[in-house]
C-alpha cells in the first residue's frame, strides 16, 4: 500500500457552528463510530443530535472540524478546563472519515488542533481511549503519553429493564 502524504494546505481547521454544522457532524460521527472497532449504535438520530449538541453547546466547548474541499472530514470535540496546572483541552470525541483513515488526516487534525489550542493559551491536551484499540497507538505516535497513575472508573446505576 502506498502511503499518501497529506498536504497541510489542502485542509482547513475551523471551529464548528453548533447549528450550521450539526447535521454534517452527525453524519461523519455516525459513519466513523458505527463500524469496527467501536460498533456504536446510533440508529436513533435524535439521540445522536442531542449528544453532539451537548458537546457543541457546552460551556467552554471547543469543537473543531477538519475540512477538505469544503467537506467535513474530521471532528475533534471537547471542552476547555481551567486547571491549576494550566488550561486543558479535554477531548471527548475525535474521528476522521473512515475512507480517509490511515492517510495522515488524523495526524494533521491533531497537529492543527494543537496549534489552535496553543493560540488559545491551552497547556494540555487530554483524552481517554482503550489500550487495545488502534487509536491508542495512533495517539502515542502523535505525542500523547499515558498517565500511569490515572484510571477511568465507571459505575452503571441503571439497568436496561429500568429504562423500559
Amino acid at each position: 500500500m502506498t502511503e499518501m502524504k497529506v498536504m497541510d494546505r489542502d485542509c482547513l481547521l475551523r471551529e464548528l457552528d453548533p447549528i450550521e454544522d450539526l447535521e454534517e457532524a452527525a453524519d461523519l460521527f455516525d459513519k466513523a463510530f458505527s463500524r469496527e472497532p467501536w460498533n456504536d449504535d446510533w440508529h436513533d438520530r435524535s439521540l445522536l443530535l442531542t449528544y453532539l449538541r451537548e458537546l457543541l453547546d457546552e460551556n467552554n466547548a471547543l469543537a473543531y472540524g477538519l475540512f477538505r474541499e469544503e467537506r467535513l472530514i474530521g471532528l475533534c470535540l471537547g471542552r476547555k478546563v481551567h486547571f491549576y496546572q494550566g488550561i486543558q483541552f479535554r477531548i471527548d470525541e475525535i474521528c476522521i472519515d473512515p475512507s480517509l483513515q490511515g492517510k495522515g488526516y488524523g495526524s494533521l487534525l491533531l497537529s492543527k488542533v494543537e496549534k489552535a489550542c496553543r493560540k488559545e493559551g491551552i497547556s494540555y491536551l487530554l483524552l481517554v481511549t482503550e489500550r487495545d484499540y488502534p487509536a491508542y497507538s495512533f495517539y502515542r505516535k502523535n505525542g500523547f503519553d499515558p498517565l500511569e497513575k490515572s484510571v477511568t472508573l465507571c459505575k452503571k446505576i441503571k439497568d436496561e429493564e429500568e429504562s423500559a
